[in-house]
């Protein structure tokens, strides 16, 4: 069983030599051969040597991808497509991998049953979040800081695992394709930013195949300053909902709204005005908090909604215009 670990960077280099330092440590049998294809997506700082020095230093494990076309899904596709592995992990480029992370998260995927295994992901470093940001419970915000900690079981996932941890056999990319591209991190600001990792692994779901948790394969995230602010999250939310109508695919239904978003059918009170009552009179931080993000999440449906019912309008109407002829009307 051949492993290759995909790591996709983007102008991180001092983090990402961390990264490569932890992964240079890890300890798998003799008999699996495994490499890190780190694929840069077109960097403009000191990725290139970075990555070529760990070459170098260790030429059977790690290799370098150019991927010119921004955005990490592209990125993505290009590392699955490069790649020797049968066996395809994920991480990123600012993490830290326990030695025996890529061992723990891979050996599952050895015996039928599992199509994919998410890990565990811990918080780099001790932090204290702020008294209004929910962790853990039915609100938990830990995804969006790449928080991933389902406890010390192992155990079906009836969700998908993120992408700094996650691994699947290289056949579900043969059986259900590639990442989408109209998702996930890019320069393009039109293609919101989450959920080109979850939605792979929703699809997988949806197809009837099974996820594992693995709590022993660890990584270490680091949770930034800048991220715990409360725009960071409503940012993130309102892309959230924007990235939802892209993956269910809604069609525009009353006013370009979908149906589902309508509280009260022929009436004003729509379900986004509900959910704006229930985030101003709520006085719980952590609740209220949660529920103004809900709100965003609703606004970027709305948007997204609107602009994907604007472009199929475009596209009708390319297609149906033809040339005009002159009409010849017969006299008698």
């Amino acid at each position: 069983m051949d492993i290759t670990v995909i790591l996709c960077t983007y102008n991180r280099s001092q983090s990402l030599a961390n990264t490569l330092e932890s992964l240079s440590a890890s300890l798998l049998p003799e008999s699996i051969g495994w490499e890190v294809l780190v694929v840069d997506n077109n960097s403009t700082d000191q990725t290139r040597q970075v990555v070529e020095d760990f070459c170098s230093r260790h030429p059977k494990h790690f290799r370098y991808l150019f991927e010119p076309n921004p955005g990490k899904s592209h990125a993505l596709n290009a590392g699955v497509s490069s790649a020797h592995g049968e066996i395809l992990a994920f991480t990123d480029d600012d993490v830290t991998v326990e030695p025996s992370w890529l061992g723990n998260l891979t050996a599952p995927l050895g015996v039928p049953g599992w199509a994919g295994i998410g890990g565990r992901t811990l918080p780099a470093s001790s932090f204290s979040p702020p008294s209004w940001l929910p962790l853990g419970g039915p609100q938990d915000m830990g995804g969006i800081l790449a928080l991933f900690d389902r406890g010390d079981s192992p155990g079906e996932l009836d969700k998908p695992p993120y992408g700094v941890n996650m691994a699947y056999p290289r056949r579900m990319f043969e059986e259900y394709g590639a990442f989408r591209e109209d998702l996930g991190p890019s320069p393009n600001k039109d293609i919101p930013r989450p959920n080109e990792d979850t939605e792979f692994g929703r699809r997988l779901l949806a197809g009837g195949e099974r996820l594992r948790y693995e709590p022993s394969a660890v990584v270490y995230h680091p949770v930034p300053e800048n991220r715990l602010r409360k725009k960071y999250f409503l940012d993130w939310w309102f892309d959230y909902g924007r990235a939802l109508i892209r993956e269910k695919g809604n069609k525009p239904d009353v006013l370009g709204v979908p149906r589902y978003l309508i509280s009260i059918p022929k009436m004003v009170t729509t379900y986004l005005s509900v959910r704006t009552v229930q985030w101003l009179w709520d006085f719980n931080p952590q609740q209220r908090f949660y529920r103004k993000c809900v709100v965003w999440k609703i606004a970027g449906e709305i948007v997204e909604t609107h602009r994907q019912g604007r472009r199929r309008s475009a596209e009708r109407n390319a297609m149906t215009e033809k040339p005009g002829r002159e009409l010849k009307v017969k006299t008698p």
